[in-house]
């Protein structure tokens, strides 16, 4: 029995064959395109996994698909998905016309934490927080080895939790959100609000000799360190674990770990925040494991 997971993001889509034995196969990704709608994009999706149902030769296999937001447990509609394209589409019920079979959704960071609860940098720890900093900001619960989904499907979305609600809009309707503050995106915007100028987030990070990315730094690494240590103040995770393409900055390891563990309630926090071992992998791992 194969695993087969899917991985939908805002710029591609990617697959994976995993044997019984969690070896990967086969490996696809293809654009996502979102700009042409959504059902360019399912079709994207479809083309995708009739490659890796061929790269198997058509063997028995679980399905799953992760993608950002969450499919609705009242409506069975998708929400909240930063590929704003596809909310308040029946997006399973679209999937399983398109693939002849149907896949379990989770979302994109739920499918993170899970793989690197169960085969990364989150083993061994019962309760393990999985961040995602990349477009957007997510995260996913993971507790004794099993995703924490919620009744509203809401777990771990402190992404969409308010550092300051006369702050920036984010796309949810709210301000002031977490997203908008530390996610790539929050940062190069705020920057460009600040300076006039147009710098990566990459880049941003990288200039600690300009003054202007300095500073940008500096207030991006308090608000890490506030909207994390609320999260510990709720949660109290065993270990956070950053995933997405900022999780590969230094300085959240170093300033920003200690920027969270001096605003945790109390004064003690020993929370390790520590890297993802999985690197891109996991969100697509993560959704071949909670295929059925």
């Amino acid at each position: 029995m194969y695993r087969l997971g899917i991985d939908l993001g805002g710029t591609k889509i990617e697959g994976v064959a995993l044997d019984d034995a969690g070896r990967e196969v086969t490996r696809r990704r293809v654009a996502t395109e979102a700009g042409r709608g959504p059902a360019h994009i399912i079709a994207r999706i479809a083309d995708l996994y009739a490659g890796l149902v061929y790269a198997i030769d058509d063997a028995p296999h679980t399905l799953g698909v992760g993608t950002p937001g969450a499919v609705s447990p009242v409506s069975g509609l998708l929400k909240n998905s930063n590929t704003t394209c596809l909310n308040g589409l029946p997006f399973g019920d679209m999937l399983s016309e398109a693939l002849g079979r149907r896949p379990v959704i989770a979302n994109d960071a739920n499918c993170f934490a899970l793989a690197e609860a169960l085969h990364g940098a989150g083993c061994g720890h019962a309760c393990v927080f999985g961040v995602i900093i990349g477009t957007g900001c997510g995260g996913g619960i993971v507790i004794d080895g099993r995703v924490r989904r919620g009744p509203h499907a809401l777990a771990g979305e402190w992404g969409h939790t308010v550092l300051d609600p006369a702050g920036p809009a984010c796309f949810c309707g709210a301000r002031g959100c977490v997203e908008t503050y530390i996610s790539g995106g929050g940062l190069e915007r705020r920057f460009a609000e600040a300076t006039g100028r147009s710098l990566s987030a990459r880049d941003i990070a990288a200039q600690s000799q300009d003054p202007q990315c300095a500073r940008a730094m500096s207030e991006y690494l308090d608000h890490f360190g506030r909207a994390l240590a609320n999260l510990i103040n709720i949660l109290d995770p065993d270990v956070i674990v950053l995933g997405g393409g900022l999780s590969n900055l230094d300085a959240l390891y170093t300033q920003g770990v200690a920027a969270v563990h001096a605003r945790v309630f109390g004064g003690e926090c020993a929370t390790p925040i520590v890297r993802n071992q999985l690197g891109d992998s996991a969100g697509v791992i993560g959704a071949a494991l909670i295929g059925i």
